[in-house]
């Protein structure tokens, strides 16, 4: 086989990789979206959308949701802390969407989460000065210690080149 073929085999295993995650995050978001409010399940559907970068748009609009399930805006931010979208545009969104959850006052363990996952998303001035306010004044000293975890993390991508955009 020539370099011609192999290229284009992976291109062609590339699409097809592409698809299926795709075809498998919209009837994710679907049987998600057909669930009732506090239903566990729909957790369980953030943790299989995990790195499927097809479902980023659907995660950040679950975290920034206040009326959706706690729970599932806990996977969600996990997710997003640990697979930051590589496009400006949405990874802005989620940064947004993330500080969004930070100031929930009804839900103390998204807002814990929320600071947690904001390591990735410094790069933006708005979401640094909020982080490090809350790492500061926070009143509720773990929301205060997951922003300074973020901070510390934020710190160490830095320094790694890693999680950038």
């Amino acid at each position: 086989m020539n370099d011609t073929n192999l290229t284009t085999t992976t291109e062609a295993a590339s699409a097809t990789e592409a698809m299926e995650a795709a075809e498998a995050a919209e009837r994710l978001i679907a049987e998600f979206r057909a669930l009732p409010p506090g239903n566990d399940r729909k957790r369980e559907i953030i943790t299989e959308l995990d790195a499927n970068a097809q479902a980023l748009p659907f995660l950040v609009s679950v975290v920034a949701d206040p009326g959706e399930y706690d729970l599932a805006r806990v996977e969600s931010a996990t997710v997003l802390r640990l697979w930051p979208p590589a496009d400006p545009a949405l990874r802005h969104e989620a940064g947004r969407a993330l500080l969004s959850a930070l100031r929930d006052p009804e839900e103390d363990l998204v807002r814990q989460y929320a600071a947690m996952s904001l390591a990735p998303y410094t790069d933006d001035p708005v979401v640094a000065t909020v982080l490090n306010t809350t790492a500061r004044a926070d009143e509720d000293p773990l929301v205060r210690d997951s922003a300074r975890f973020s901070i510390e993390e934020a710190h160490r991508l830095q320094e790694t080149g890693a999680g950038g955009p």
